[in-house]
């Protein structure tokens, strides 16, 4: 059971990078696994919600401004026919200073195997301490 949809968010979360300084996101990729109206919780709780393709590209395109070396590697993960749930470590480098971090990652998927939902738990505080910066701060170019 869900062996289709641990392959879909593998495939996912390798779109986002190897950690080299030359990967990239492959927006495109990852929009393709999304739903039309895919919703992302960037951080639970209290983080900002991005609704639909148009949304999640500008908010990508937005990260990809100021992070580079991305690389998710999924240390476990729980599936059923709609759920995904995914541990992480990630890494990336937001403007120059490294943020490896540790996570758990929520997936809903529908009918056609597509994300229609994403939620990201993970620790703020430990970035804006990383990082410098204050914590109303979280999620823009300063993180």
């Amino acid at each position: 059971m869900g062996q289709r949809q641990e392959q879909l968010i593998r495939s996912f979360c390798n779109a986002w990078g190897d950690g080299t300084a030359s990967s990239r996101p492959d927006v495109e990729k990852i929009l393709a696994m999304m739903a039309e109206d895919a919703v992302w919780q960037l951080w639970v709780p209290g983080g900002p919600t991005i609704k639909g393709r148009a949304a999640l590209r500008i908010e990508i395109q937005r990260q990809m401004s100021y992070v580079t070396h991305n690389h998710c590697v999924i240390r476990h993960m729980v599936s059923s026919d709609h759920i995904v749930m995914t541990e992480r470590e990630d890494y990336s480098v937001s403007s120059g200073v490294p943020m490896p971090h540790s996570m758990v990652a929520v997936y809903e998927l529908n009918e056609e195997g597509l994300i229609t939902a994403w939620r990201e738990y993970l620790d703020t505080a430990d970035l804006a301490r990383k990082k410098g910066v204050p914590m109303d701060q979280v999620g823009g170019p300063s993180l």
